[in-house]
């Protein structure tokens, strides 16, 4: 999560018609991730279902409470999105960057998709050269996880765990979980090791395009891979490290309101205009468009859900929004609303849109 300086674009409201005949990238996808991505083309009809990160893991003073979610204390329902991270999977660790147990998160993630709702992954790896992901000093990291690279042996071994842990998603059937995968995310900042101002656009292209091969010849075949930079000026610029469409399937993009003066004016014209095209390029390559990442910090606007957030989503075909998390610890930092906050009760009139969708409201999204 990097909240991003936002610009002044005057976009006016458009309704775009929804993305169609939409299927995985993988061949060999499994029946089950098959009709997610079927179902999350439908669900545009519908409306937008809302998401929240690490919503089932922890919340505003609490963690690890079976069943426990601050949405779900506030407006009576989960989110349909439940959104996950993996980093510190590829160093053989059994807890995440977030200090959660990979055991943890795995039995989080069946236990959504038992109850029908949506998984979503995104993974900060650490810099190979060095560091955690937000270490962005380095230029030639990128290139030294590639072939011939340095650190490629290295990277092999940190995807071959990456790997065993999405192999190791599994129903009480015994059949693979799918998953939304969101790797290597906000690459048009310059923030994480692998953004545009750490490695060349063919550079971001062939990891992407080695990373995909590389789970797919392990025999990952439940996940669809979500393309995300952050918010960009055009849609020449959103596109520049574009894997390309058959290794993308669907587009996503993380934007955040900044602090100052209009901001709420910046982020819903930002907002809607990087949605409109995305929406509509969406529905031109037959992929799905998404909100992938967004949030006010502490959410301090008392009328921000429906006032702000709505007003930049409203009338774009985007499968679903996700807030980012509220920690359990340290300094107050949270995405979205729990008891008492002084959002909560707009968010219970955004959770009243019918074009909003959480859990009890989902099809079935897996047949």
């Amino acid at each position: 999560m990097k909240p991003k300086a936002l610009s002044l674009l005057c976009i006016g409201c458009m309704t775009i018609g929804m993305a169609s005949h939409a299927t995985p990238i993988d061949p060999q996808a499994t029946k089950e991730t098959k009709a997610l991505y079927a179902n999350l083309e439908k669900i545009i009809h519908k409306g937008i279902m809302f998401g929240h990160q690490d919503d089932a893991l922890y919340g505003v003073g609490w963690k690890y409470d079976w069943n426990r979610s601050d949405i779900k204390s506030v407006c009576g329902d989960y989110p349909a999105v439940f959104g996950w991270e993996l980093g510190h999977l590829e160093l053989g660790h059994a807890y995440s960057l977030d200090s959660v147990n990979f055991d943890t998160i795995r039995s989080r993630i069946r236990e959504v998709y038992r109850r029908g709702a949506v998984n979503t992954i995104s993974w900060h790896l650490n810099n190979p050269l060095g560091g955690t992901a937000w270490n962005a000093k380095t230029t030639t990291a990128v290139e030294s996880i590639l072939p011939g690279g340095a650190k490629n042996a290295m990277f092999n071994k940190w995807l071959t765990r990456l790997a065993t842990f999405l192999l190791s998603l599994r129903d009480d059937h015994g059949k693979l979980i799918p998953v939304m995968f969101r790797p290597f995310h906000e690459l048009t900042g310059g923030w994480f090791w692998w953004g545009a101002k750490q490695c060349t656009p063919k550079q971001y292209i062939e990891l992407w395009r080695y990373t995909v091969h590389f789970l797919e010849e392990k025999g990952v075949h439940n996940l669809l891979y979500i393309y995300s930079p952050a918010t960009v000026a055009d849609e020449k610029s959103y596109f520049e490290r574009y894997p390309g469409d058959k290794y993308v399937d669907i587009l996503g993009v993380d934007i955040y309101q900044d602090k100052g003066e209009n901001a709420s004016e910046r982020f819903i014209a930002e907002t809607r205009h990087d949605l409109t095209f995305m929406a509509k390029t969406a529905k031109e390559r037959h992929k799905i468009a998404v909100l992938s990442e967004t949030g006010l910090y502490n959410v301090y606007m008392n009328d921000w859900w429906t006032n702000v957030l709505w007003k930049a989503i409203k009338n774009i075909p985007i499968a679903y929004v996700l807030v980012w998390r509220n920690a359990c610890s340290g300094p107050p930092q949270y995405f979205a609303p729990y008891p008492g906050q002084e959002s909560a009760k707009d968010f219970q009139l955004f959770k009243s849109n019918p074009k909003m969708i959480f859990e009890n409201e989902l099809p079935p999204m897996y047949r």
